[in-house]
């Protein structure tokens, strides 16, 4: 844990991650749509379907991974567009256990997280690489309101 009066650098973030859950398969099928949403909105990687626990994640989910620069224009659509589902993200930056259980914020329900299966720390060499696999066909507005 870094000392009080010590800022970590947002600088050491190698990308994000969106851990989309979903329990049955009422919510599955908003997960869908969710996922199809983001697809056609944003240049992100849509990682796998997981019917089942995996990982640290106690409930079935998929991950959307995303560059730094994306940030600011998905995590406002993610927040107001997740359809009620229960979405987990944080940052990549070679201390997962961290960036899972302290860096990362939740939108709705807070779920468990095996943080025992949780390495401390990794190399950015051994980090997987955001590969888009989207083709982004909608434009996303945003208005600033003075």
């Amino acid at each position: 844990m870094p000392a009080q009066d010590a800022a970590l650098d947002t600088l050491t973030i190698w990308s994000y991650h969106a851990h989309v859950y979903f329990r049955d398969a009422v919510e599955r099928g908003r997960a869908e749509l969710l996922r199809e949403r983001i697809g056609a909105r944003f240049s992100v990687q849509l990682g796998r379907w997981h019917d089942r626990e995996v990982g640290p994640h106690t409930q079935s989910m998929y991950q959307v991974a995303f560059a730094p620069e994306l940030f600011a224009s998905f995590v406002p659509w993610l927040m107001q567009n997740r359809l009620g589902l229960t979405i987990l993200l944080h940052p990549n930056t070679g201390q997962p256990r961290a960036d899972h259980m302290t860096h990362a914020f939740w939108f709705g329900a807070v779920l468990a997280i095996k943080e025992d299966s949780l390495p401390e720390t990794m190399r950015f060499e051994d980090e997987d690489p955001v590969v888009v696999n989207t083709t982004p066909t909608l434009a996303v507005a945003f208005s600033h309101h003075p």
